[in-house]
């Protein structure tokens, strides 16, 4: 290893790390001294840091999956830290929804961290420790009316991250959810549409779309929840971090307002009467 890197520099594989979030969070950890190694599917068009080392790695496919986790213990002997943080997004009813396009949606931000974590517990374990950060999102614990499957797949990724926290912890392996609020990103502004549009839905979808967007554009970027990320990996540990000041509001809320003024203030901020 550079023998510029602090000792208490950590080994980390962030994935998709091409844009957002995921290379902000790259190159926050590598320019902290951290050894990164950023996930990307097209290595060849990525340009992310001088000091991040990119890997090819597609999270829907498992062969992808399997080769980067060896490549990175081959290349650095260890890995401290895993960043599950690609992700998709998709705009539409529930209904609206077909079969083929929610299980697009949730091989990428469900069954991807699946196939990591799974890929890099047993190097961590056999290290006796290890932290895997999960990137969800306040739908995550929220509700998201034409984001239905959206906050299905944080829904089931903070359920997933729970009991396996529970699981490794005796390893010495931990798991962290970093809860952003929406981030001035392309996740959502680029999000995929539903292809069956269903005309009684028409109107409340584009309001709740409009609201969104107008949200997206004031949110901070993503510098602010690749800190976040910076400070759980030596910080105290807690399962679940909102990483700004609108998500960890929203978490308050969540817990202490009545459920019926709660209710009616989420549906306000969709745009929905």
């Amino acid at each position: 290893m550079d023998q510029s890197r602090s000792k208490a520099s950590k080994v980390i594989l962030v994935t998709g790390a091409s844009s957002g979030i995921g290379k902000a969070t790259a190159i926050a950890l590598a320019e902290a001294g951290h050894r990164v190694f950023a996930g990307v599917r097209k290595p060849s068009e990525a340009i992310v840091h001088p000091l991040v080392e990119l890997v090819k790695l597609d999270v829907t496919n498992p062969d992808d999956v399997v080769s980067a986790v060896a490549h990175v213990e081959r290349e650095a002997g260890r890995l401290d830290v895993l960043v599950n943080n690609a992700g998709t997004s998709l705009v539409g009813a529930v209904e609206e929804t077909s079969d083929k396009e929610a299980s697009s949606l949730f091989q990428t931000n469900f069954f991807g961290p699946l196939r990591l974590s799974r890929a890099v517990l047993p190097l961590m374990r056999r290290q006796g420790q290890g932290l895997i950060v999960n990137v969800s999102s306040v739908l995550g614990f929220l509700p998201a009316p034409f984001m239905g499957l959206y906050a299905s797949s944080k829904h089931a990724l903070e359920g997933l991250s729970e009991s396996l926290d529970h699981e490794v912890r005796s390893f010495g392996v931990r798991v962290i959810l970093v809860e952003p609020s929406f981030t001035r990103t392309s996740l959502d502004t680029n999000a995929s549409v539903a292809s069956t549009g269903i005309d009684e839905y028409a109107a409340a979808r584009s309001k709740s779309v409009a609201a969104v967007r107008r949200q997206i554009a004031e949110a901070p970027p993503p510098s602010g929840v690749a800190a976040e990320i910076l400070s759980v990996i030596d910080g105290k540990h807690h399962l679940r971090r909102p990483a700004d000041r609108r998500a960890r509001i929203l978490s308050k809320l969540r817990r202490w307002v009545p459920a019926a003024q709660f209710d009616k203030s989420l549906r306000a901020s969709f745009g929905l009467s």
